[in-house]
């Protein structure tokens, strides 16, 4: 039943009402790209004069959409330290995928939800922002996905930049419609459930409750048409207990922790029987082999990412040492070694979003050749460990 405490408007089925107390809730669902979602949360917003709008955004993404020079502030040394290169690849590779579909359309990805801020503004209607830090969700989503999962999960957001295939207003007024949406989250459920767990369940408990901590008795809230009927389920439960929760980025297990150290203790024991079985000389032959077999493939990957060549050296000289450790990966000290000797210049943060479309774009733009860097070196040092850590156990039982 709809609450007085708003006028009645003839709004499309995108415009959801929630009660909630003494809070009555618009809830727009939108899509990101979409033109029409732009006009109808500017519309919404403009005839209902709330008392508040609450964003799907956090602190981190409503910066990037309103300081367009966001870039000045990304310290990718940092980044590299923090071990978040991965985490900052993904978040990349899905912005540039909205891009690029919005710019079919001729919309920037997240403009119905600047246009929600703007809106406001212009009104003198304070904003809540309500989404969950990006970098939790993500880290979250990357550390409760299985291996082969991630694989997968890459591999699906690297084909998606590569598709062609043209989208309508008329496709995404399709896709809002609840039960192509449904079917859309069934699939993902289905497919990488922890994924979904992480990227969408647990953001409409964070959104729910954000949003009916918000101040006023009449709010507007704008997010992704993805979240309108998770929040919708979940907004009449006191789910605030669960917020400490899932703003925690999992520790890793101590069984990763046992099997991570496991690898290099067994290498280096192996390593000290040959020497007191077979002598210091077969030893010897033994630890060069394994410099050897993680050097070599872990600068072969450095070449193949056309990487600066005091980073190729730097690959092959961490490679057998980053092995025989699980704290850091040859793929990180090379990043790090790239981004000091080459470093990206002003447009190629620009262009970035374009770059990421064309295989060419790749190598040619020195921000993604950071990212092509950590890759190669760190899946030719996997190699190496296997190889190496092979021969050495064949020769210490042979």
């Amino acid at each position: 039943m709809q609450n007085k405490s708003f006028p009645s408007h003839d709004y499309p089925v995108d415009v959801h009402t929630i009660s909630h107390g003494d809070k009555t809730i618009l809830l727009i669902g939108t899509a990101h790209i979409s033109q029409d979602s732009v006009d109808l949360v500017k519309k919404v917003i403009s005839q209902e004069n709330p008392d508040c709008v609450c964003i799907e955004l956090d602190e981190k993404r409503y910066q990037a959409l309103t300081q367009k020079k966001k870039w000045q502030s990304l310290d990718l040394k940092q980044i590299i330290k923090d071990k978040q290169l991965s985490t900052l690849m993904i978040n990349m590779l899905m912005a540039s995928y909205q891009k690029k579909l919005g710019g079919q359309l001729g919309v920037k990805p997240g403009a119905e939800l600047l246009s929600a801020a703007n809106t406001a503004a212009s009104m003198d209607i304070p904003i809540a922002l309500c989404d969950r830090d990006v970098r939790i969700t993500l880290r979250r989503a990357w550390k409760s996905t299985s291996f082969y999962k991630k694989g997968y999960l890459l591999t699906t957001l690297f084909a998606s930049l590569f598709d062609s295939t043209e989208i309508s207003e008329e496709k995404l007024a399709e896709m809002k419609q609840k039960d192509v949406l449904s079917d859309l989250m069934d699939e993902m459920g289905a497919a990488l459930p922890d994924v979904k767990k992480v990227l969408i369940d647990e953001r409409d408990i964070y959104l729910s409750e954000k949003i009916k901590e918000a101040a006023g008795k009449r709010l507007v809230a704008v997010v992704g048409a993805g979240h309108v009927d998770g929040i919708k389920t979940v907004f009449q439960d006191d789910r605030s207990g669960e917020l400490d929760e899932i703003t925690t980025i999992p520790p890793v297990s101590k069984i990763w922790k046992i099997l991570g150290w496991s690898v290099p203790l067994l290498i280096i024991g192996s390593l000290v029987a040959i020497g007191l079985q077979k002598g210091m000389a077969d030893a010897g032959a033994n630890l060069l082999y394994w410099i050897l077999a993680n050097g070599i493939p872990s600068a072969i990957g450095g070449i193949l990412a056309y990487a600066n060549p005091l980073t190729v050296i730097g690959a092959f000289a961490a490679a057998p040492v980053t092995s025989l450790t699980p704290v850091i990966g040859a793929g990180y000290v090379a990043a790090f070694i790239q981004v000091m000797r080459t470093p990206p210049v002003v447009k190629e943060f620009e262009t970035v979003g374009d770059d990421m479309g064309t295989v060419k774009g790749w190598w040619k733009n020195k921000l993604l050749r950071v990212f092509l860097v950590f890759l190669f070196t760190g899946f030719g040092s996997s190699i190496g460990t296997y190889v190496g850590g092979y021969e050495i156990i064949k020769n210490l039982i042979s």
